[in-house]
């Protein structure tokens, strides 16, 4: 691994065949605070133009190696943790890991079960239009909306005509007006009463 240094990290390009791995790879070392080195290995996609302009506007194109991988440190350096904390929030709200299959198809089918879960709550997050809902993750959408008890009324059709919420939930008065308006067109009443 060759590279350049700066503030206690050192980069260079992994040295191992190309015809090994899909994606050029990087490696980076840092001191920790203990005084060890750790290592990581950045698997890229972006060419290095594109890392330079990501991360230095003003950098030459044609940058020496060692700026290169300090520019892709830099941008994997500026990424936020949303995928970890999407993860994190969709393992904790939807209980993933507590359903593991021994079957490849059955897992598969947890899976796919798992990603819809994930993608309604976040559609109707959408189709609530709140900006307190927005800022919820699926951990408090499952906990605090949609484990908020209550009951329905149909009339002799079968037709849902009226949706009641418990009252004594917190975010129950918020989510009976986001509900009426949402389900107005449908001419669905939402009430608030003790369940």
């Amino acid at each position: 691994m060759g590279g350049g240094w700066e503030g206690g990290r050192t980069a260079g390009r992994v040295g191992a065949n190309p015809d090994h791995r899909v994606c050029p790879s990087r490696a980076a070392r840092c001191r920790k605070a203990n005084g060890q080195w750790g290592v990581s290995i950045l698997i890229v996609t972006l060419v290095p133009a594109e890392a330079l302009a990501l991360t230095q506007p003003d950098a030459d194109p044609n940058s020496t190696p060692a700026g290169v991988l300090l520019a892709y440190l830099a941008f994997y350096d500026q990424r936020g943790g949303g995928i970890e904390t999407s993860f994190k929030g969709d393992k904790q709200g939807l209980g993933i890991t507590k359903r593991a299959k021994k079957r490849f198809p059955a897992q598969q089918m947890v899976m796919l079960l798992g990603t819809l879960a994930h993608n309604v709550i976040v559609w109707a997050r959408r189709w609530l239009a709140a900006p307190t809902l927005t800022r919820y993750g699926i951990l408090r959408m499952v906990r605090d909306v949609f484990h908020l008890s209550g009951f329905l009324i149909r009339d002799a059709s079968g037709s849902i005509t009226q949706i009641v919420l418990n009252c004594a939930a917190p975010v129950a008065p918020f989510l009976r007006e986001l509900l009426a308006t949402l389900l107005a067109p449908a001419h669905v009443a939402v009430s608030l009463d003790k369940t």
